[in-house]
């Protein structure tokens, strides 16, 4: 779940986290919640989550809504307005704030 407020921030984010899995980006899907449910502040961290923790248990990835233009070409699946069904493990939850509150939060499924 990208941060993703519809900013110019959001082709930064999205830099980091291709040049973070490197090769692996070209499988990974990034959707960002923000664009279905807005920003909600100081909840936003927990609520997207949520969504990630979501996705792990239905292999469903929720679509980023609204993405008809990116700026640039990511070698992510942004999921643009449509959910990604697939296989997903491990879920990565970004959240950013004014003053430098940063933090990711990485989900993953129980084995065993």
């Amino acid at each position: 779940n990208a941060h993703g407020t519809s900013t110019m921030a959001d082709t930064i984010e999205l830099g980091a986290v291709e040049r973070l899995m490197g090769d692996a980006a070209a499988k990974a899907t990034m959707s960002s919640t923000k664009s279905a449910i807005g920003h909600l502040l100081g909840a936003a961290g927990a609520v997207e989550a949520i969504f990630c923790i979501l996705a792990i248990r239905d292999q469903i990835a929720p679509p980023t809504i609204n993405l008809d233009n990116p700026a640039v070409t990511p070698k992510l699946d942004l999921a643009p307005n449509a959910a990604v069904k697939r296989e997903i493990n491990i879920a990565l939850s970004n959240s950013f704030g004014f003053g430098g509150t940063n933090a990711s939060v990485v989900l993953g499924r129980v084995q065993g």
